[in-house]
């Protein structure tokens, strides 16, 4: 059963309903993985989601701050959320389709400005995080699996506009892009993304400060579609929906695409 998936960091469900059910009508992913939804999960307005067919989600949620979401046209039951490094924020949410995947969905925290844990506690969380990720896939090896989500770093050099000049900024900085890593490998995870798109600069991820984002085009690429390695084969189509970072009210993200032969 080939299902196309979608993640993305909408910067608020509620702000930005209409260019999530832009989305959902112009592109029709069977599921849309939503970070930053901003909002508890009874106030995630719906009706336009049910209307559309997208009758399932599972969801995390807290006023004003974080929160995931997946919302799916497919039959989908919730498959459990951690709270990692005990940081009391809804940044993980796990759902199982009928065949037998479990999609998670995960926003890693940002980490503040300054990437030096000793001064700046919130990037002490993420790799506090990231630590607790990679224990978890060494103790739980995951299987039939993706992963997706705003995991707020940039591993590659050609996943940002300048890996000199970000080597010191957090998202790409090496100590990170190593917890990452970590990560990466002790779930045996594939970049599903990276495997489709192995060459050339690639973000999904704009500032809001660049008078013309487009044209400057100094990107990132912090949002991710993973997939463990026994289903990975399986991933194809994979790419940013670039034009989604230029609608009315956009977030600073565009969606990420990909769909699974499963």
């Amino acid at each position: 059963m080939p299902f196309t998936l979608a993640t993305w960091n909408i910067n608020s469900v509620r702000l930005r309903e209409p260019i999530v059910l832009k989305l959902l009508k112009e592109e029709a992913p069977d599921v849309l993985c939503l970070q930053e939804c901003k909002s508890p999960v009874d106030k995630i307005p719906v009706e336009g989601l049910h209307a559309l067919g997208y009758t399932h989600m599972v969801a995390r949620g807290q006023k004003g701050y974080n929160g995931v979401a997946i919302i799916s046209r497919l039959p989908m039951v919730e498959a459990g959320a951690v709270d990692y490094a005990n940081l009391g924020h809804a940044r993980h949410i796990a759902g199982r389709l009928e065949n037998g995947v479990t999609i998670h969905n995960h926003y890693i925290p940002a980490g503040g400005d300054i990437p030096d844990r000793e001064v700046n506690e919130k990037f002490g969380n993420k790799l506090d995080y990231l630590t607790e990720l990679r224990d978890d896939f060494r103790k739980n090896a995951p299987q039939k699996s993706i992963l997706v989500g705003d995991l707020n770093i940039a591993p590659r050099e050609d996943d940002v506009w300048s890996h000199k000049q970000l080597l010191k900024v957090v998202s790409h900085t090496p100590i990170e892009v190593d917890h990452l890593g970590e990560a990466q490998e002790a779930g045996n995870w594939i970049d599903v993304t990276r495997a489709d798109i192995p060459e050339g600069q690639l973000y999904s991820w704009w500032s809001y400060r660049a008078k013309d984002w487009d044209a400057a085009d100094k990107g990132r690429r912090l949002d991710h579609v993973w997939a463990t390695s026994d289903i990975a084969s399986a991933g194809h189509s994979s790419r940013v929906y670039r034009a989604a970072r230029g609608w009315e009210k956009p977030s600073d993200h565009a969606p990420v695409f990909a769909t699974f032969d499963l």
